[in-house]
């Protein structure tokens, strides 16, 4: 890893840190929060971690693009995609669920991941090329088939999304324990830990917020993340979907995916 590279990661661990702070410090409080327009939950203390990052950002590298889920600044090759809060629905409800995630991105491509649960104060971070880590202790995702006994599987839904996953939910649920968990970045985090072996979802517009960090970490854990459609995407705009697995059973779940998607 280059030094520039390092000062990327060391800068992206600090900001996490910093984010994971204010999420705790509000956790126990009165937090208002309202409703977008797909139907999805934004706090103020989103708000108040985006506009953080942004600030910070934009004081260390005052030429590069941002993306924040609740507010974006410039345009430029290297772009920071944010997410302050994944799991919003559950930190309004004061379970301890959500995480904080953060992605650099050259040309649309994340080369950077970082995601802090400051719950468990457990930092996982990635710069591609270089592995991913647990703190300082190195992760990789599990082995395990489709209907391995040990599988598990998260999924992802809600009554705006744009595919219909449920005829493949339906198929999947009799081949590999499902749930859901209220993170879809937490879930690809365990993805990247070997505790899952597949996510599915069906986020689109805006949702690369929730797919940039882990574009990096799952991969550099030894895992896959793809589209629905199992197509690269850019993470600097709207995507369609996402399958993060274990890299094992990828190919298969794309090609359930394509068979079954309404």
């Amino acid at each position: 890893m280059t030094k520039e590279e390092k000062e990327y990661l060391e800068f992206a661990k600090e900001l996490s840190k910093e984010a994971g702070k204010i999420m705790l410090e509000y956790f126990s409080k009165e937090n208002f929060y309202s409703y977008k327009a797909d139907k999805t939950i934004v706090t103020e203390v989103d708000k108040k971690i985006n506009t953080f990052i942004i600030d910070e950002i934009k004081k260390k590298y005052p030429g590069q693009a941002i993306l924040g889920e609740e507010e974006k600044y410039g345009k430029s090759a290297y772009t920071w995609i944010c997410d302050p809060i994944d799991g919003t629905a559950m930190y309004a409800r004061k379970i301890p669920i959500s995480v904080f995630s953060l992605a650099l991105a050259k040309d649309g491509i994340p080369i950077l991941g970082v995601v802090y649960d400051p719950f468990t104060d457990n930092l996982y971070s990635a710069f591609k090329g270089n592995g991913a880590y647990q703190n300082n202790t190195p992760i990789k995702v599990n082995n395990y088939e489709l209907e391995d006994p040990n599988s598990l599987m998260n999924f992802d839904i809600w009554p705006t999304a744009e595919y219909n996953l449920y005829p493949i939910l339906e198929i999947l649920g009799k081949k590999i324990y499902t749930v859901s968990i209220g993170s879809i970045i937490r879930a690809g985090i365990e993805i990247a830990k070997g505790g899952f072996s597949l996510a599915i979802f069906p986020g689109t517009k805006d949702k690369n917020y929730d797919v940039a960090a882990l574009k990096v970490i799952v991969e550099e854990a030894g895992g896959k993340v793809t589209n629905l459609f199992g197509e690269e995407e850019r993470y600097d705009q709207s995507i369609h979907g996402a399958i993060i697995s274990n890299k094992v059973i990828h190919e298969e779940i794309v090609k359930l995916v394509k068979e079954n998607l309404k």
